[in-house]
C-alpha cells in the first residue's frame, strides 16, 4: 500500500473518531452545542481529505462500488453537518434538535459506518 492510501486510511479513521463523538452526542443531548460542532465539522473536513487522498492514492478507478458507497455518504454527511450549522445559526445556543434532523442525522451516520466498514472489508479480502 502507498503512502497516500495509508495516509488516507489514517484520516478516514480520525473521521470516523470526530463523527461518532460529534452524532453521538448530538443523539444522547438531543441538542446541537459546541461539541458536536466542533466534531462533525472536522469530521467531514477529515472525510474529504481521506476521500481526496484516497482518489489520488489509488490505482483503481474512482468509480467502483466502495467509491460509490463512499460518495454517498460522504455527501449525506455533508448535508447533516449543512442542516445541523443551519439550525444552530437559525437557533442560538445549545438548540434543540428537530426530529426529523435527528432521525437523519442517525441514518447518515449509520450510512457512513457502512462504507467505513466496506472499505475496510475491500482491503482486508483482498
Amino acid at each position: 500500500m502507498n503512502i497516500t492510501l495509508v495516509t488516507g486510511s489514517i484520516v478516514v479513521t480520525l473521521a470516523l473518531i470526530a463523527y461518532s463523538i460529534g452524532i453521538i452526542t448530538e443523539q444522547r443531548k438531543h441538542i446541537i452545542n459546541k461539541t458536536v460542532l466542533r466534531f462533525i465539522t472536522f469530521g467531514i473536513i477529515l472525510d474529504i481529505s481521506a476521500t481526496a487522498l484516497m482518489v489520488i492514492g489509488s490505482p483503481n478507478s474512482p468509480f467502483t462500488l466502495h467509491g460509490f458507497l463512499g460518495y454517498s455518504a460522504l455527501i449525506v454527511m455533508l448535508i447533516d453537518v449543512i442542516s445541523i450549522w443551519k439550525l444552530k445559526l437559525k437557533s442560538g445556543i445549545d438548540c434543540k434538535v428537530e426530529k426529523q434532523l435527528h432521525l437523519y442525522s442517525r441514518y447518515a451516520y449509520a450510512w457512513w459506518v457502512v462504507a467505513y466498514i466496506t472499505g475496510g472489508l475491500m482491503v482486508a479480502l483482498k
